[in-house]
């Protein structure tokens, strides 16, 4: 990637940002709030930051958006979207999720499967692909829709949960959700960018080889931890004390593959599984306690 424009400074934006800059691309990161730490460390590191209001847009050749849709739409191609389109990058990647799927009753979706969104906020993810894959035509780039499964990494894991004395393992039989490791989604952008389809739109799978139970990933947090994992509740227990985004996702079931994403894009996960994703976080706190 010569230039790349991320939009959002969030847990994934970020990620990728330093990722790309350390591949040797020149990266411009856009947030709301340019003062900000995280802005302000990204800038002594080397990477440009700019306000919203003010992209510099003109000669980007890659570009990547992170932030969610409201009910107004997508944030990024209401406020920009001609500036985008007079820009013409070459590629744009745009992070979805798999929940524009709807549920499958825990059966499997690949990248060829079509959306059924079910939930107000997957509908909205749905309508603002369509409207990423418009304004990318329109552009002459070419579009890969990112759709990621449940995002974990160091400060938003199980751990977390089970220092705080929240964790909770919830038993739903048959249930399983599909996760990524937040320095998997910067390595698959960078494989999607250097490998960009030959044209149009390409949908990928940002998820690991492993859905899995909810309940299944805190007790393996809990024994890398040295605990023992909090007691099982059943699903329609638990329910009563969720909120209404919990509920959400708990009323979705399905199993998201990602075969087709390796092969177009030669992404080799660094973990395999959510199991290689938690020791590595562990790793990664022990090292930077003994700095």
């Amino acid at each position: 990637m010569a230039r790349l424009v991320v939009f959002g400074l969030g847990y994934s934006g970020r990620a990728i940002a330093l990722a790309a800059a350390a591949s040797g691309a020149a990266v411009t990161v856009v947030t709301r709030d340019p003062g900000r730490a995280e802005a302000r460390a990204l800038a002594a590191a080397g990477l440009a930051v700019a306000g919203f209001d003010a992209p510099p847009l003109a000669g980007a050749t890659h570009l990547v958006a992170t932030a969610a849709p409201d009910a107004a739409g997508d944030p990024v191609l209401a406020a920009h979207r001609d500036a985008i389109v007079a820009a013409r990058p070459a590629w744009i990647g745009y992070l979805s999720t798999t929940g524009v799927y709807g549920d499958r009753g825990g059966a499997w979706v690949d990248e060829t499967t079509e959306p059924a969104p079910g939930q107000p906020r997957s509908l909205r993810r749905r309508a603002a692909e369509a409207a990423w894959e418009a304004a990318a035509e329109e552009a002459g780039a070419t579009l890969d829709l990112i759709r990621l499964g449940g995002i974990y990494g160091p400060g938003r894991s199980a751990f977390d949960d089970l220092r705080a004395g929240t964790a909770r393992c919830v038993v739903k039989p048959g249930h399983a959700f599909s996760r990524i490791h937040v320095d998997d989604i910067a390595g698959l952008v960078l494989a999607a960018a250097a490998r960009p389809p030959a044209r149009g739109v390409r949908v990928l799978h940002g998820v690991d080889d492993l859905p899995s139970p909810s309940a299944e990933v805190v007790a393996e947090a809990a024994r890398l931890l040295g605990l023992a994992p909090p007691p099982e509740v059943p699903f329609e227990i638990a329910r009563a004390c969720m909120s209404p985004m919990a509920l959400s996702f708990w009323s979705e079931n399905r199993r998201v593959a990602n075969a087709l994403t390796k092969a177009a894009t030669g992404w080799v996960p660094r973990f395999p599984t959510w199991r290689e994703g938690l020791a590595a976080i562990l790793a990664e706190e022990a090292s930077a306690q003994q700095r």
